[in-house]
């Protein structure tokens, strides 16, 4: 279930069902196009149903105020050309990221994105009179790639094993017309780094993040800022355990509802 919501996440033509047996759940998802709905079939399977519904054309997607993090970025989910330029006047001196709902995770409204957001903020400050980059590893809409770049990164380098959310986050670095901002179709379990990065943030389930935690730290400089979230409250002590036999130390914990987002250090 909160697999199902974490990918549909943003989505408002999205019903998530639990049945009556309680071992199955059913996903519905309604599109304005049938190439739409062929793609998320061809990603998920399931079964294609034509709605007749005469007036469902005039339902709109619904508008959301824009999410305020920290005092530095603003994260708006509208698709009109001019938001983030009607933004910036309304808001002067922050960021302004432009991330509509799609088929891919991280809209920044979502506890696990907004908390990594609220690090990474911290993260920026302190390294604002050095050069850093940033590796993303499940870079969903690629929200937290693109919003590094504006907060300093030089490079940022966002990766996702699902190539749907591949092209979504290729899509929203144009949008937002942010340079040096590089999307790859990567499964972090069959990952070999090629380089270190001194900032990752990892907002991974915790099954997949306690897989990946050796490679993750073989991708990281010494003392370099790791942000992790997706971890469930009940996995976490499991998690950071984990964690600490790779090197990886968090100092700051932050729980949001059901999930924990916490920030450390690689200290091999």
């Amino acid at each position: 279930m909160d697999a199902w919501e974490d990918r549909f996440h943003g989505n408002p033509n999205t019903v998530i069902t639990r049945l009556k047996t309680n071992k199955t759940v059913r996903v519905e998802v309604y599109t304005e196009t049938e190439q739409e709905a062929q793609d998320i079939k061809k990603q998920f399977g399931g079964s294609i149903r034509k709605l007749v519904h005469k007036n469902w054309a005039a339902i709109t997607e619904p508008s959301s105020p824009p999410i305020k993090i920290r005092s530095s970025i603003i994260i708006t989910g509208s698709r009109d050309d001019d938001a983030r330029q009607k933004l910036a006047g309304d808001f002067p001196g922050r960021h302004i990221v432009q991330i509509p709902a799609d088929m891919a995770f991280g809209t920044g409204d979502h506890a696990t994105t907004s908390t990594c957001m609220r690090f990474l903020v911290d993260v920026a400050k302190e390294r604002s009179s050095t050069d850093w980059d940033l590796l993303d590893l499940g870079t969903g809409t690629g929200v937290i790639a693109i919003a590094a770049r504006m907060l300093g990164a030089h490079h940022c380098h966002g990766m996702d094993f699902d190539p749907q959310a591949v092209k979504v986050a290729r899509r929203n670095v144009r949008r937002n017309e942010v340079s040096l901002v590089k999307i790859s179709e990567v499964d972090v379990l069959d990952w070999s780094p090629e380089r270190k990065w001194p900032v990752v943030v990892a907002n991974l389930f915790s099954t997949i993040l306690q897989q990946a935690f050796p490679a993750i730290a073989k991708a990281m400089e010494k003392e370099g800022d790791i942000i992790v979230s997706g971890i469930l409250h009940d996995q976490w002590d499991e998690t950071n355990a984990v964690a600490k036999k790779s090197g990886l130390l968090f100092s700051q914990i932050v729980r949001k509802g059901k999930w924990m987002t916490a920030r450390g250090t690689y200290s091999p």
